[in-house]
């Protein structure tokens, strides 16, 4: 039976914590602190953290799988990659170089036009759980509804608007005059943007 988000048949279903497979819990939670992953609190036994600005956690603990460790394989998105490389590398943890995807499979460096998730590095953690981080700057059609745009950080919500602001510039030359309701103009833009809709011209 298949469902879409105008007919659900159980209701909201969020992903609220998936299970990392680790071999030594202390040297774990040491890794996700350094490069600053939140700590939540939880019962015993069990760790917890959050990337900052993920509505989603991971967890790990002594024997709460059965996995191997290092099995775990998972997306981070963020909104530039570059910045995100550079934080984990001055954390201390040895980054992959930047690839981009192509029609002919991977290619090394940035996407070319830096289309939204092109743009690709990955991480292990001490135990060796992949972590891919994709840049994505725009949805594509039908990920987010309009309604529910949002900004997770300071950071997303400051490259949202600069991304704006030059999509803008381009509006103005094209129309030849200045725009007096650009924070408008700028709303429409960063709304579509995340919504994966047209964007506005």
């Amino acid at each position: 039976m298949s469902t879409s988000p105008n007919n659900p048949a159980t209701g909201d279903m969020k992903i609220e914590v998936i299970v990392l497979p680790v071999s030594d819990v202390e040297r774990a939670t040491e890794f996700y602190r350094r490069i600053g992953w939140r700590q939540d609190v939880t019962p015993p036994g069990v760790e917890q953290f959050t990337p900052p600005g993920s509505p989603g956690s991971v967890h790990f603990g002594q024997d709460i799988t059965s996995a191997a460790p290092g099995s775990a394989r998972a997306y981070v998105v963020v909104s530039d990659i570059e910045v995100a490389r550079r934080a984990l590398v001055a954390a201390g943890v040895d980054v992959g170089e930047i690839f981009h995807r192509t029609s002919d499979g991977q290619a090394e460096g940035l996407d070319p036009q830096r289309t939204t998730y092109n743009s690709l590095a990955t991480f292990d953690d001490p135990d060796g759980n992949t972590w891919v981080m994709q840049e994505i700057t725009a949805r594509l059609p039908g990920r987010v509804e309009p309604a529910a745009t949002s900004y997770t950080s300071a950071h997303e919500l400051a490259a949202a608007l600069r991304r704006a602001e030059a999509a803008h510039g381009e509006h103005e030359k094209r129309t030849g005059a200045a725009d007096a309701d650009w924070p408008s103009w700028y709303a429409s833009h960063m709304i579509a943007e995340q919504a994966g809709t047209e964007l506005p011209t």
